[in-house]
């Protein structure tokens, strides 16, 4: 549209269709934020049922633990503990979302709600956690692990769904970004998204703190406990010597009837394996507890025993059905060698690996290589030294008494070049002067399968139309705060020349890294 000459009335035209275009991406950023809006509301209401219903199986544990004190008494006292906790936690959410919503002159109006100020105040302060952020993620972590530590060791897929619905990044508190880096988990949930999508975050955290509740009074008053006086919820797995048997050999297999004690002994069963049907006496027979099994590891594969074991219960035969395999493997004669991360082993890093020989327990299986450590079990630690590759071998002994040998080369590369970071972000970023001030210079190995921690000792500070600034540590001194100070908005200081090191091993020396670029904003 611009290019070439145009009459008045087409440059009128012209404007008026990029004024069209704006109208459209605003009207569509609106409906954004108040489908926003609309989801917080709908949650909000579904938080309000979940309340109700959560009081209502409160009452029936409550009943419970009055009629037989010995066998819901403890179970009513945790559901009570997890009631008050998860209603302190939700109330702190919901102050939080009224502070959020105390200057809007209309709460129900989301469309005006696009601004992230609140959150990035009250959170967030450079690089770091205002004490109002760390507080929300300790009283998250501190809501989780307070839970799960009170919930019954047979609510395990309680806990789990505990876990999963307040988890709060890897072991380091990161997740991964659209990028493909690891940022903190507060700031890739809660850093600079409009007001409206916060508030709906917080409101998704009640109905988590809701439905946690809900599950863990289902699960006291019915789920867990019912099973364990039904036979008819009861059911089976084979518990045998070894997971995996050689072709020839006797399969030494027990079903075992889960939930119930070794005094309960099946009166009968109609089993088959793999469709051919087992005979009591030759190929198993009835037991405490279960049925044991007689029968051959059968050739090499998959197999299945199926069928149903009938218990004797207040007079009449209940069935409980069985549905179990397990797989026959063919004698190894070579070992299995893999590194846990990569088809190379790295100089400088503590490359993990598993070495093992299918079919031989770890304590038979011996490996060995230059730089090669064992760990535990079938895991070894592999610190390769000088050259281009390295030779590892692994043997074993057979139970009848077979030896077998094995070995697998790798090749030795040396970790990659590192990049220069500023507030995590790598090549040239922009930000605030206000803000460069702050900020750690670091640096990282990006699409690096080890997480290494690298520390900087030193960098050199340049600013356009100043001396370069040589700086000890990973922060601006006053010198370079001071030539900071005369950059102009829209100036590109670089940072460069960044001595970096891995933290637990000093002596490795990384590659240069690469400079980071910075425009300042303002």
């Amino acid at each position: 549209m611009a290019g070439g000459k145009a009459t008045p009335r087409q440059k009128m035209i012209n404007l008026m269709y990029l004024i069209f275009i704006a109208m459209l991406a605003l009207n569509m950023s609106k409906e954004v934020l108040a489908a926003f809006g609309l989801m917080n509301v709908k949650m909000e209401a579904s938080n309000a049922k979940t309340t109700e219903s959560n009081l209502a199986f409160l009452d029936g544990l409550s009943t419970k633990a009055n009629e037989d004190a010995a066998k819901y008494g403890d179970l009513y006292a945790k559901a009570g503990q997890i009631k008050q906790m998860s209603q302190e936690y939700f109330d702190y959410l919901q102050s939080l979302k009224d502070g959020m919503l105390k200057d809007v002159e209309d709460p129900t109006d989301y469309q005006v709600m696009d601004k992230s100020d609140f959150l990035d105040g009250k959170f967030f302060q450079g690089d770091n956690l205002t004490p109002e952020g760390e507080d929300f993620l300790k009283r998250l972590e501190n809501y989780r692990d307070g839970v799960i530590k009170i919930l019954p060791p047979q609510m395990k897929d309680v806990k789990d769904n505990v876990l999963a619905r307040f988890q709060t990044g890897d072991e380091n508190g990161k997740v991964t970004n659209r990028s493909g880096e690891k940022v903190d988990w507060i700031n890739y949930h809660y850093e600079r998204f409009p007001l409206v999508a916060s508030l709906t975050k917080l409101t998704a955290l009640q109905a988590d703190i809701k439905a946690t509740e809900e599950d863990a009074l289902k699960s006291m008053l019915a789920g867990e406990l019912t099973e364990q006086v039904s036979l008819k919820n009861f059911a089976t797995s084979l518990n045998a010597s070894k997971s995996a048997f050689y072709s020839g050999e006797k399969y030494d297999g027990k079903i075992i009837i889960s939930k119930t004690d070794n005094s309960s002994t099946p009166i009968r069963a109609e089993l088959t394996l793999d469709g051919r049907k087992l005979s009591e006496g030759k190929d198993y027979k009835l037991e405490a507890g279960g049925v044991k099994l007689l029968i051959g590891a059968g050739a090499p594969g998959d197999h299945t025993v199926a069928g149903e074991i009938f218990f004797m219960q207040d007079g009449n035969e209940i069935p409980v059905k069985v549905n179990n395999g397990f797989a026959t493997i063919s004698k190894p004669n070579a070992a299995l060698i893999a590194a846990d991360k990569m088809n190379v082993v790295y100089r400088g890093v503590a490359n993990p690996m598993s070495i093992s020989i299918p079919g031989i327990p770890n304590n038979k299986v011996s490996a060995s290589a230059p730089g090669l450590t064992k760990s535990s079990g079938s895991k070894y630690v592999m610190n390769p030294g000088k050259g281009r590759t390295v030779k590892i071998t692994a043997s074993g002994t057979l139970p009848d008494g077979q030896r077998v040998s094995s070995n697998s080369e790798f090749r030795i590369k040396d970790i990659p070049r590192p990049s220069g970071s500023i507030r995590g972000e790598t090549g040239s970023t922009k930000m605030p002067r206000a803000n460069l001030e702050k900020s750690t210079v670091g640096a990282v190995l990006e699409d690096f399968d080890f997480d290494l921690n690298l520390r900087v000792s030193g960098f050199k500070f340049k600013v356009p139309g100043q001396p370069t600034v040589v700086v000890k540590g990973g922060k601006l001194d006053a010198r370079a705060k001071s030539a900071l100070k005369r950059a102009k908005r829209g100036d590109a200081v670089q940072i460069f020349d960044i001595n970096a090191f891995i933290s637990n091993n000093k002596s490795y020396k990384l590659k240069k890294v690469s400079p980071v670029v910075v425009e300042i904003t303002n």
